[in-house]
């Protein structure tokens, strides 16, 4: 039975990654900062599913920004596979916090490789790479020969990891891999994040919940898919006899103009009466169009996204729609139904070193 170490389990792409590795039979250990309380929600199902009582799945405390909590990570646990999610991962507030980003996003990625090396394992590393990588493209459609063009200090901090992976794997022969995912969402998105930010007002404002949404810039174009097919191209990444880079993507383009005016209509609203565009969303540097050219991943890995615009939309949209019934309901019943459920700690699933 094969052992994937996870950094970033608790975010969208962790908790669909985790999902496939259970699935695939193996031990999956998740690195979680300590903190004053739990963000464990997108995986809380994998301990409370009474079917799935012998899910082999454990959250150890670590932090990216600490090197020797990495190295006896990585010593305890004997990995097979390294899957690092881990990062500051949102690019508006990378300007915010410039130097937190660079630490976690960029440095946090050599630690885990250094690690890798002074430990001595053979374990195969998959970095999670991203199209802002590209920024203020040279090309359209980019593909893996494309320029770099970073355009914020996620993309730099990004960067950094992406050429510091490609070294790590020429410098000291280690199986080390980038993935360069381009957009991809789903209900476990994170509500900062443009894509479900929208499905979630326009649901909201749907059912006389909320009656504006503030957006940026809704003319950038975005390659969007679904997370749940990208976190299948980690997988297969890293099932190759060699190690390389690929680009995913579904290689269409889409306006956050037009996914907006997608969702309201699903919706039967009219956006132009609810959206509002405020100038404190818009990015110091903009990237004004992202569109990916999957080729190499399609030919090499047999990788196809399965889900398109049309459905993924579809998708956030119910997900959202019944989350803003749930919460109209206990609007209009405050407590009905409410309980506090059982923490997954309970089990002792968390695994001090």
């Amino acid at each position: 039975m094969k052992r994937a170490l996870v950094t970033g389990i608790t975010g969208q792409d962790g908790s669909y990654l985790a999902e496939l590795l259970l699935e695939n039979n193996y031990d999956v250990y998740g690195i979680i900062r300590r903190s004053s309380s739990f963000n464990t929600g997108r995986i809380d199902h994998l301990y409370r599913d009474p079917h799935q009582e012998n899910v082999r799945l454990w959250l150890l405390y670590g932090d990216l920004n600490d090197a020797s909590s990495i190295n006896k990570i990585l010593e305890k646990v004997q990995p097979d596979e390294i899957y690092n999610l881990g990062a500051q991962s949102h690019v508006r507030v990378s300007f915010d916090i410039p130097k937190y980003t660079a630490e976690v996003t960029g440095l946090g990625t050599l630690r885990i490789l250094e690690a890798i090396r002074e430990v001595g394992l053979k374990a195969k590393f998959y970095q999670a790479s991203s199209s802002e990588l590209f920024g203020k493209v040279k090309e359209v459609p980019q593909n893996e020969k494309t320029p770099f063009y970073p355009r914020s200090p996620y993309g730099c901090a990004k960067a950094f990891a992406f050429h510091v992976t490609v070294n790590y794997r020429e410098a000291y022969n280690l199986f080390t891999c980038n993935g360069i995912l381009f957009n991809h969402e789903s209900p476990r998105r994170g509500e900062t994040f443009v894509t479900r930010k929208i499905t979630r007002a326009a649901t909201r404002i749907k059912l006389g919940l909320q009656e504006k949404l503030y957006l940026g810039n809704i003319d950038a174009k975005r390659d969007w898919g679904y997370a749940k097919d990208y976190v299948g191209a980690m997988w297969l990444i890293l099932q190759q006899n060699e190690p390389d880079d690929y680009v995913i993507a579904t290689g269409e383009t889409h306006s956050v103009k037009e996914f907006v005016e997608r969702v309201f209509d699903r919706l039967d609203l009219d956006w132009r009466r609810h959206v509002e565009i405020d100038t404190k969303y818009f990015r110091p540097t903009e990237v004004d169009i992202l569109q990916g050219d999957s080729t190499k991943a399609r030919h090499k890995l047999k990788w196809e996204p399965k889900v398109g615009f049309n459905e993924l939309i579809e998708i956030m949209v119910e997900a959202d729609l019944e989350l803003a019934k749930r919460e109209a309901h206990l609007n209009a019943y405050p407590g009905g139904g409410a309980e506090l459920s059982k923490l997954p700690f309970g089990s002792g699933r968390v695994l001090k070193f």
